[in-house]
Order: C-alpha cells, then structure tokens, then sequence
C-alpha cells in the first residue's frame, strides 16, 4: 500500500515538473522573441555640441529635460492607462523593455497586435475615451468640447459621457511642468525663446495653445528648441480629435539652417503652382514659415512611441498657419542614424543594383524637409468653407494628409531642381532614395497614419507603372518619366479629396489600399530576415550633454 502511494506521489511530481518544464520552455521561447524584437531597435546616443551655449542656457536646458519627461507621463496615460501597474506585473526584462519602446502592451509596428498574454486588443481611441465607448453615443454627447483637442471623454457611474480638460485631466504633471517652464524663462536670453516659454507655460495651464504657437512662429534668433505640449493627433485612431503629449528638446545647426532658409520664401509659388483648379489652392500660406536643422537631444512622449520622427512641421492649428505659416525641423542627427542603419541596408536588397548609386543622404535629407514643407500647402479648409479638413475627413484625415507630403515633398523637389534652386545632385537621387524609404516606413505596419499612407502610395505607384519588379533578383527599378506622371496625379488625386472634404473616397480609398498586401509582405519578409534594423532607440538625457 505505501508502495502505491509513494508512486502515485512520484508520478504527480513527475507530471508536474513535466508541465513545468513545458511552461518555462515556452515563456523562454516567447522571451526570446520579444528580446529578438527589442533588438531590432539600434541604440542612438543623441547628444550634440553645446559648447557655445552659457551658463544660463546650460542651467535652462536641465529645467527643459525635466519638463520633458512630464510629458513622457502623460502620454503613457492616453495611450494605455496606469504604467507603473503593467510594468510591475511583468518579471521578464525584455517584455519591459518592449513594452516601454510601445508604451504599453501593443506592438505599433505590428498593427498593435497584443503581445503580452492577457492583453485586449488596443482600443481605437487608445485611452482618450472610454474603452467600450460607441460613435453612436459620442455623437450624442452634449458637450460644446468633445471634439476639442486638448478634452478626454469619461464616463460617470451611471453610464453617461462626460469630457475632462486636459489640464484638469492631468493636473499633476501639467502644475509640475508649469513650474519649470517659468524657471527656464527666466535664464533664456533670447527675447523671442523667453516669450515662447512663458506663453507655453500659461497655455499648458488653460490649454489655449495659440498665442504660444504664434511665439514660437516668431523665435528667428534662438540656439535652442523645445517643443512640449499635445500636439499629433495620430494616437486617436477613432476619430482623430485628441492631441498627445509629447516633447523635443533640439539644439540648432546653424551652419544647416542657414542653408535651408532661403526655402521658405518659396512657399507661395509652389502653392500658386499645384497642378489642381484654383479653388483647390486659394488659401496663401502663411510668409513667416521657416526651415531648420538641428540635434535632437530628447525625445519624450507621442513622438517617442514605436517608430522615430525624424522631422517636424508644426504648428498644426490652421489658424496659425493661415496667419504666420509654419516651421519646418529637420532632425539632422536622428536622420543620419536611420539613413546609415536602415536605409542604406535596405537598398542593397531591394533596389536595382544599377541604381543604387542614386541613394544618397542629401536626397533622403531634402525628400523629409520637403515633406515637412507640404503640409503648408493645399488648404487647410474645404473649398466651400464649411469647415476644416480635418473635420471633414475625420479619422481619415492623417492618412490622407500624410500621403499629400509625401507626394507634394516630392513634387516640390523636382520643382527645385527644374528651377535651377537644387543642385546638390539630380532628382533621380530622390526618386530613387524616395522608392526605398517606402520600404524602410513599410516596415512600421500599417497601424500608423504615416504606415497607411505609404502603402497607399505605393499601390498607386505600381498601378501607374512607376517601378518593374525583377522576379529574378527580387529588385525594384524606378521608371523616371512614369514615376513623375504618376507623382503629378496623385497630387491632383489627393488635394481634390481634402478640398471637397470627401470623408466617402477617403474611406475607401485608406481600406481599399492602406494595408501591406501579399507580394510586398514577401519583400518586407525578406528585409526583416536580413536583421536589418526595424527602428532606432535612443539612450538620451543630461548626462549625454554633460550636464548634471
């Protein structure tokens, strides 16, 4: 009898140690792959020469790092909820570590496919609204605010919809980031930097954004940017109304700015020059826009999240751009990173051999700038003045207006080089180095705005005739002269939709072709085994500037 029961015990702890076994095997294996997707962020050191700054600004750019982070805090509440609380309930260090590269439990470049074991899908209008909130019930929401930009939507105990300001939202951190954009005001010692400081610091207390994006508009002289606040609304997947936090702390090239500027003045003509009926191009832009190269030395929040930015174009408030223009950022250090690590790889796979000369990083350099220059042109209103575009395409509206850069980016490049104002090189190098930055944004999936946009291009593109595909090598060859037909319709094809803000052709034009069919996924399948770096991460902070 105690021979049965001893047997019995031994074999329960056999099965057991077994299924042990089994369930270490496979969180080990699923480890290893997240570990494998951690790695396919290459670490970037941004850092930069601040040997010409003084003591002040020096002093101010610690106050701007702190500041900075706050918004790293408020953007891990819009787009998952409590951070603390995921990260604490993870034990294995590369499921952190990819969880903090997506700010949550969510694989941005993956689609936002779940990847940690209990994780819902991520909800559309991330943690801006209620999770199981309806479009039927937020358009019957009465409240003169739920569509603003700077409102989050919650719900009472008794079911009801209700929006929270964002300064009372996150009244915490906004107080804390307040405080130290007063600080910094007063050790700035450009007059124009100094007045955008104290006027960001009110409007992260009203959430009043304008008379500090005008601020901004006007800094001509400062050595350093710092750019805080909600400001994309790409977050908002389900209608496209709220802003994120996020922050850049930049010091400026002046050698490359200066290089840029003369750009701006062109801005009206090539509105004035769109090949689309007047009424699709009769807003003038505003003739204080201005280009400029700097270092990024921080990034936080929205712009931190999955995929880098490597540009800025802001403001976004068509006001503003009606009356001042906009600023055009080029991220000159986190460019080259991306161009070096990731694009110039990509190339060797999948572009021609005999046209892999043309990919160059002045080309991809003027290709992003440019793109940054074209969110100032078309309208920012429909063309019977009803209401924004924005408004009218709703949550299609990013898709659209990150397709119309791209494209227009283009246009007005070959528009410099028939001028005569380009002269670096030859259009060729930014068709060509256009065609394989297709593939290396391919790679973030199509959950972003940006994702959809390209594959939307792209599709149109091979309709068009614009690329033949060699079976044999797996290459791609572009054809000039269609690839500049198709660029020149499809600028026709996309200014027509936002200026009769048709919200039903840009439903079905984003489903129809903003997702990675099956012939390009084989392409990207192929990048992807190559251990071609997906993205860039950055090790960041005070400490790589030497300050304290």
């Amino acid at each position: 009898m105690k021979q049965k029961i001893l047997f019995i015990i031994l074999s329960i702890f056999a099965i057991s140690s077994i299924m042990n076994y089994g369930y270490s095997q496979k969180t080990m294996e699923k480890e290893n792959n997240l570990q494998s997707k951690v790695n396919e962020f290459v670490e970037v050191e941004l850092t930069s020469d601040i040997s010409h700054l003084s003591d002040n600004q020096k002093q101010m750019l610690t106050y701007l790092f702190d500041a900075a982070k706050l918004m790293e805090d408020i953007f891990w509440k819009e787009a998952y909820g409590n951070k603390e609380e995921l990260i604490n309930s993870i034990e294995e260090p590369a499921t952190k570590e990819f969880i903090k590269i997506n700010f949550g439990p969510w694989e941005r470049l993956n689609n936002n496919k779940p990847f940690i074991e209990g994780a819902n899908t991520k909800p559309k209008g991330a943690n801006f609204y209620p999770k199981d909130i309806t479009k039927e019930e937020f358009e019957l929401l009465d409240a003169d605010d739920k569509t603003s930009l700077y409102t989050i939507v919650r719900r009472k105990n008794d079911g009801t919809l209700y929006t929270i300001p964002y300064h009372k939202a996150f009244e915490e951190e906004t107080l804390k980031a307040a405080s130290l954009l007063k600080k910094a005001a007063t050790l700035a010692e450009d007059k124009g930097f100094k007045k955008y400081l104290e006027l960001r610091t009110e409007a992260l207390l009203s959430d009043d954004y304008y008379e500090s994006d005008v601020a901004w508009m006007e800094m001509k002289t400062n050595d350093i940017d710092f750019i805080v606040g909600p400001i994309e609304n790409y977050e908002d997947a389900l209608f496209g109304y709220k802003a994120a936090h996020e922050s850049f702390l930049l010091i400026k090239d002046p050698v490359w700015s200066k290089r840029l500027n003369k750009f701006a003045a062109f801005l009206p003509q090539f509105q004035k020059d769109l090949p689309v009926p007047h009424e699709y191009k009769s807003e003038t832009p505003g003739s204080d826009s201005d280009l400029g190269a700097y270092d990024a030395v921080f990034y936080a929040g929205d712009c931190n999240a999955g995929s880098k930015t490597i540009a800025i174009n802001l403001p976004n408030d068509e006001k503003v751009r009606l009356d001042k223009g906009s600023r055009k950022l080029q991220l000159k250090n986190t460019m080259r990173a991306k161009f070096d690590n990731i694009l110039v790889p990509i190339s060797d796979l999948l572009i021609y051999e005999g046209q892999r000369k043309y990919v160059k990083f002045d080309a991809f350099f003027e290709n992003t700038m440019f793109h940054e220059v074209a969110h100032g042109l078309g309208m920012g209103n429909t063309v019977d003045g009803s209401q924004t575009v924005r408004e009218a395409l709703k949550e299609y509206y990013t898709s659209i207006e990150e397709g119309k850069a791209d494209i227009l980016g283009l246009y007005i490049v070959t528009k410099l080089y028939e001028m005569g104002e380009l002269t670096s090189g030859e259009v060729m190098d930014n068709f060509v180095t256009f065609m394989a930055g297709i593939f290396r944004s391919a790679r973030f999936g199509v959950a972003s705005s940006h994702g959809k946009a390209n594959m939307m291009r792209f599709y149109f593109f091979q309709e068009k005739g614009a690329f033949t595909k060699d079976e044999v090598t797996g290459t791609y060859k572009i054809d000039f002269d269609k690839m500049k037909a198709a660029m020149n319709e499809l600028t026709e094809k996309i200014l027509i939709i936002q200026g009769d803000g048709n919200y039903e052709e840009a439903k079905i034009w984003v489903e129809a072709d903003g997702k990675i069919k099956e012939g390009l996924q084989k392409d990207l399948d192929k990048v992807n085994s190559a251990g071609i770096p997906r993205d860039i991460k950055f090790k960041q902070g005070k400490e790589m500037l030497g300050l304290e």
